[in-house]
């Protein structure tokens, strides 16, 4: 069978894998010859918007071919940058790797509205538009795998849903253990949106560094509960923000220098407000670098939201990045430059 394009190249995070994504599937491999599977979010810790890892959702995707489909698709996942430029290199980098010079080469997606504005980035391949599928829609899915008291009803639910391999799948997986944790993460976070809503919020970290190590708290509460992050939280009304990373940084890890002294190493000042960077809603967060240099480290504690507080080489970080809550990595890899090729 002849096909208009050498490679179709599909991009999501399919948490999880269902119908509408099994359509988009079915075209790009009616559209060419082999198709590339870019995963999202892959490489970061598990969260209740990003339960499954790369390989468990390559996994899904594949119990929903057959044998001859399956020798025709390769997976290949990609981090959350939370820049927009960065990522697009890398997903451009990462089909490159994988074709050769002069491969017709298709985008396969549905403009759902400004979340898919990823689908425009990519001008040197051809859109292949697909309609919509349905209402079906990953953060329903999610919504009714963790919040169903009955697994009789959810498959039922589900059924409808998302192919049969996949709620069989979803089933085994209910049954491992970081399904309760993410449960009780997912349901500690609706009920926060009920009460403060879903923001706008405004918060402020600190990122301290001093003799190559770097401070870090590990998360005592939900969400991220075991998770490491930099010292922060939310700004105070009469605030400034500066004020607030101090303030915040002495609460978490009894930090004892001087505010005068930390606001002279201070090296830099970054607003992150990339949409999707925190799961309690749009929150966007001043992060302050504090660099001491070359220095004893300073001794630490964790305290208030935090179950501990650590200094960790510099050089260990790459290594960690599963370990992380939310966009925290991203935030120590702008401020660092930390080594992610791997």
């Amino acid at each position: 069978m002849a096909r208009p394009f050498d490679i179709a190249v599909l991009i999501g995070r399919f948490q999880p894998f269902h119908n509408a994504h099994a359509a988009l599937l079915v075209q790009a491999l009616e559209s060419a010859d082999r198709v590339i599977v870019i995963l999202g979010s892959a490489h970061a810790a598990r969260s209740a918007k990003n339960p499954f890892t790369w390989e468990e959702r390559a996994a899904m995707m594949t119990t929903a071919l057959n044998e001859v489909t399956q020798a025709r698709v390769s997976f290949q996942p990609i981090r959350d940058y939370y820049d927009d430029r960065r990522w697009g290199d890398a997903v451009t980098a990462a089909v490159q790797k994988q074709t050769k010079r002069g491969a017709r080469v298709a985008l396969v997606g549905y403009l759902k509205d400004a979340s898919s504005h990823y689908l425009q980035r990519f001008p040197g391949w051809a859109f292949v538009a697909t309609p919509q599928f349905g209402e079906i829609d990953a953060t329903a899915l999610r919504q009714i795998y963790f919040e169903s008291e009955d697994w009789a009803a959810t498959q039922a639910l589900l059924s409808g849903l998302a192919p049969a391999s996949v709620v069989h799948y979803l089933k085994g997986w209910a049954r491992l253990p970081c399904y309760t944790q993410l449960r009780g993460e997912h349901l500690s976070i609706e009920e926060n949106k009920k009460i403060w809503g879903v923001g706008p919020f405004i918060t402020v970290d600190a990122v301290v560094t001093a003799s190559e190590h770097v401070l870090l708290v590990e998360r005592g509460r939900s969400p991220g509960k075991g998770l490491w992050a930099v010292p922060g939280g939310f700004l105070e009304p009469r605030e400034r923000v500066l004020q607030g990373a101090i303030r915040e940084l002495r609460e978490e890890t009894g930090f004892a220098l001087l505010p005068s002294s930390l606001e002279g190493a201070l090296k830099a000042a970054v607003v992150f407000d990339h949409p999707d960077r925190s799961l309690r809603g749009r929150t966007i967060t001043h992060a302050h670098w504090f660099d001491l240099g070359s220095c004893r480290l300073p001794e630490v504690m964790g305290a208030d939201d935090a179950a501990q507080a650590k200094w960790v080489p510099i050089a260990e970080l790459a290594g960690m990045e599963s370990q992380f809550f939310e966009d925290h990595f991203n935030m120590l890899d702008h401020f660092l430059h930390l080594d992610t090729d791997r």
